[in-house]
């Protein structure tokens, strides 16, 4: 009977919390993310102004209930002086997801290659990575099959770990949803990492 009532308890008033971190270089379009997936999925949410989004200094935070569990997400900034910091957050992340601007042809091995020394860190291990090659709305943008084919010869564990690449654009919002859903199903089924119990608020 108190088994019964406690689970009862647990699914009224406790819900499964799972940490996504953004990270990507600045002017990735990180906050702009993070700002549409809080349109897209808070409830209530009336959102700000894109216009008066500024570069993160420190950490944005983001909370979202969906398919009956609650997204946090950490929007890390992306200045070189503050990737430092990136992997003070490692052990408590359950994803990441990772812009690139892909209208910035210039700093795209860059970001690349920022992305890649994420992982030689042991903390990440089986941490799903959602990739997200973001400004795919504007003309100049890198084709996805060309991001994609770059991160595949990249030196990440791909054996170690669910990835996806996805086209997106930050400010019109286009496919976040199929991005948020595939990292959903992803980070429910990883064991190795298993979500932070909360209780409703």
């Amino acid at each position: 009977m108190l088994t019964l009532l406690s689970g009862l308890w647990k699914y009224i008033f406790q819900k499964d919390e799972y940490c996504l971190l953004i990270l990507g270089l600045d002017n990735a379009g990180k906050t702009t993310l993070l700002e549409n997936i809080k349109r897209k999925f808070a409830v209530d949410y009336k959102g700000i102004p894109f216009e008066k989004i500024h570069p993160t200094v420190g950490m944005n935070v983001g909370r979202i209930d969906i398919d009956g569990i609650r997204l946090i997400f950490w929007d890390l900034g992306g200045q070189q002086d503050l990737q430092s910091l990136w992997d003070k957050y490692y052990d408590d992340c359950h994803g990441i997801m990772y812009v690139i601007d892909s209208s910035d042809k210039a700093r795209i091995e860059e970001s690349m290659a920022v992305l890649e020394s994420l992982f030689l860190s042991d903390m990440l291990d089986g941490v799903p990575l959602l990739l997200l090659a973001n400004k795919q709305d504007k003309d100049i943008a890198e084709d996805i099959s060309e991001i994609k084919r770059k991160f595949l010869q990249s030196t990440i564990k791909f054996d170690q770990r669910d990835c996806l690449v996805q086209g997106i654009s930050a400010l019109n919002g286009d496919h976040i949803e199929n991005g948020i859903k595939w990292i959903v199903k992803c980070v429910k089924r990883n064991l190795s990492r298993p979500p932070r119990e909360k209780i409703i608020t």
